[in-house]
């Protein structure tokens, strides 16, 4: 799928829900190592902390990232997607040396208001027993989720 494929109908709305997901360059397995899989959660927590967005659920994967969001107040979906993917990637490069960390693009699914968030959040934060990384959900270090 194109990028303007990807991007064709995303809208940002303050408060709305969004559960994007996004991939390392070449699907490479960069948070399989502790320190990588650490320097990016911290980019992730200093978006929530800066009040660019309320974040409710995530899992980083070892190549890619799952992540439930209220937008904060006058943020743009994109806008922090790209300040994410370009902070965690400058922070990434003494580790991944030269060359991109993140595929360009990203997918989104803004929720409807019928959508059960916490449903949601479930299926996000299960993505490690689904692809056999672990046995139990709790067994995976790289997630977390408000409604614990």
């Amino acid at each position: 799928m194109s990028r303007d494929a990807l991007r064709r109908g995303r809208y940002s709305a303050s408060g709305q829900l969004y559960h994007i997901t996004t991939c390392t360059h070449e699907r490479r397995p960069l948070f399989a190592d502790a320190t990588c899989a650490r320097l990016v959660i911290g980019h992730m927590r200093n978006l929530h902390d800066d009040r660019r967005l309320s974040s409710l659920a995530w899992v980083l994967m070892p190549d890619h990232l799952h992540w439930l969001f209220a937008l904060g107040e006058g943020a743009t979906l994109s806008g922090v997607v790209k300040c994410f993917k370009g902070r965690s990637a400058a922070g990434l490069r003494p580790a991944t040396g030269p060359g991109p960390v993140w595929q360009r693009g990203f997918h989104d699914h803004a929720l409807r208001h019928d959508e059960d968030v916490q449903a949601i959040a479930r299926y996000i934060v299960a993505n490690p027993l689904r692809a056999g990384l672990v046995g139990r959900v709790g067994d995976y270090p790289w997630w977390d989720a408000v409604w614990l």
